[in-house]
């Protein structure tokens, strides 16, 4: 069945919209797509954010634990032919001990990816469950991941962010994914991808929402919603991923540009603006929903290279706002975030974008904000042989890593570290490197 007959079978899908909250309401899907599946929302406004002063003096402690082709977590081995009991037992252990591992070594926030693609790691009315926790897309695992997590953290004294990528719908476009993706039509939620086809593109080699649609940036800001209603995150984060092309897979957005384009003098300008509107209606929703949430955005560490604009950093790497269509440095100075962790995953060495440069950059365009800044630190990276990275296998990457956390906890701005990510902590190559963060993170006060 092509998908255009397929759509014409969305009259037996039942209602897989729901009230999420006073601030949003979902439309009905049953019978064809509405106009917009939330109501518009008011202009933005900054939202108050708590003076620097009165925050907490801990310093952030934090590593993003990605669930994207169970990278991180939940292992292989539960969905491979284990029972339903069994299969829970080793995910949900897998989770306390990495958790018990963490709090050891001093991490005190855990940046958890919930929605890895278009599945979601809780029981959501709008997104199916993820295939990532038993192999098969809408299938539930028995228990609610996420709600697990933040049990077991805060039992720890740990806060958890719940760590979204907005557009992705798929992490390929193989046939056998676009057949997962077409079976959840008799779902309750289906995928996306059958429920808006029109909303769907290609791009990076993934299926992907268009970020110009007004409808389906509404949808993401929906599903933020119904987690920051029902759940007690200590807050939401989005990684890097807004616009996402690679040179033999740029996203066709043409159409969108020509029917919503107006009045850009550019399609690039029109780009950012879409990725704009998407920061300001989240941050918006978040805070009416729970003011306590924090909401931040872990973007690429160049935002623009002083080459192309006198206000970038001294560096020559792949700049957000031009590659990825995202006006970061804008967000901060408007206080739509509470806080972002741009990734600077080069070395000190690294003459085309220095750790140094980048982080003393980022924290003065913080500096007369109230945003707090935390960097990304390339975990992966440590003791991995690099022709033009050498530093992070000298000694075991120690000195190196050593390097940038002095400068973070030197700089007055820098509020902490992220590291990216879990996974690596137990590598053999980060031995060395992960027994001093023991040592330096394990015996503060938090």
């Amino acid at each position: 069945m092509n998908r255009s007959c397929r759509f014409l079978f969305l009259t037996r899908i039942k209602k897989t919209c729901a009230l999420v909250a006073a601030a949003l309401l979902l439309a009905s899907c049953a019978s064809k797509p509405p106009v917009s599946l939330v109501t518009p929302l008011p202009p933005v406004a900054k939202h108050p954010i708590a003076d620097k002063s009165q925050q907490s003096k801990v310093p952030m402690r934090g590593v993003w634990l990605t669930t994207v082709s169970r990278l991180d977590w939940p292992p292989l081995n539960s969905v491979n032919g284990s029972s339903p009991a069994v299969r829970i037992r080793i995910q949900q252990a897998a989770l306390t001990d990495k958790l018990d591992k963490l709090k050891s070594l001093g991490i005190n926030t855990i940046f958890f990816q919930v929605k890895p693609d278009g599945t979601a790691l809780w029981p959501s009315k709008i997104l199916p469950w993820s295939d990532m926790l038993t192999g098969t897309i809408g299938m539930d695992p028995g228990y609610d991941p996420l709600q697990f997590m933040l049990d077991e953290a805060h039992k720890r004294g740990m806060r958890v962010h719940a760590w979204f990528n907005p557009y992705r719908v798929s992490t390929n476009i193989k046939p056998a994914t676009a057949a997962a993706l077409n079976r959840t039509l008799s779902l309750n939620p289906a995928s996306v991808y059958v429920l808006h086809p029109d909303w769907i593109r290609t791009s990076g080699e993934r299926f992907v929402l268009d970020p110009g649609i007004p409808q389906a940036r509404d949808w993401i800001t929906s599903i933020i919603a119904e987690v920051v209603s029902r759940y007690p995150v200590d807050g939401v984060q989005f990684d890097d991923y807004f616009y996402t092309e690679s040179p033999g897979s740029a996203l066709n957005d043409s159409g969108t540009f020509r029917q919503y384009g107006q009045g850009f003098a550019s399609k690039a300008d029109w780009r950012r603006n879409n990725t704009q509107l998407l920061i300001e209606q989240v941050s918006r929703t978040v805070k009416q929903l729970n003011p306590n949430v924090e909401f931040g955005v872990s973007p690429a560490g160049v935002w623009r290279n002083r080459s192309h604009d006198p206000a970038g950093s001294d560096t020559r790497g792949a700049a957000a706002y031009d590659e990825s269509f995202a006006d970061t440095r804008r967000w901060v100075q408007q206080g739509l975030l509470d806080y972002i962790a741009p990734q600077i995953y080069w070395p000190f060495a690294r003459d085309a974008a220095r750790y140094d440069v980048l982080a003393n950059w980022w924290a003065g365009v913080v500096k007369s904000t109230s945003t707090r800044l935390y960097i990304g630190v390339a975990l992966y990276k440590v003791g991995e042989p690099s022709r033009n990275e050498p530093d992070w296998t000298v000694n075991g990457g120690v000195p190196e890593l050593k390097k940038q956390l002095d400068l973070n906890d030197s700089n007055p701005q820098i509020s902490g570290t992220i590291l990216f990510r879990e996974g690596y902590l137990d590598q053999p190559q980060t031995r060395d490197a992960v027994s001093y963060i023991k040592g330096r993170w394990g015996n503060e006060k938090q």
